[in-house]
């Protein structure tokens, strides 16, 4: 399966299928969150949120990536993400959403 942010594919024929998105609600263990609080004291990157945030985007991506399937497309164009912040800080909201196409 292709998946891209480009708008279109050079070249190729395709019929549009309809929008597909994945969306995960994502949480980050007490301990490392409170780490990750002495760390924003002091400077540097934030490894925990790091992960979060990437973990979050993997999963909301096979998210899409498995509703595309199940509509029987090629590829996903269009794909963009968004996170929210959820509780003040304590989860992560990660949707990305596309539009599925079925090559012709």
């Amino acid at each position: 399966m292709i998946i891209t942010n480009l708008p279109d594919i050079p070249n190729k024929d395709y019929d549009i299928l309809g929008i597909v998105e994945g969306s995960v609600a994502y949480s980050k263990h007490f301990g490392k969150d409170f780490a990750a609080g002495l760390k924003n004291m002091v400077g540097g990157e934030l490894k925990s949120y790091t992960e979060l945030i990437n973990g979050g985007k993997k999963i909301a991506l096979d998210r899409l990536e498995e509703e595309a399937r199940d509509m029987g497309a090629d590829a996903v164009l269009n794909v963009e993400y968004s996170l929210t912040n959820l509780q003040q800080g304590l989860a992560l909201v990660v949707n990305v959403i596309g539009t599925a196409i079925k090559f012709k």
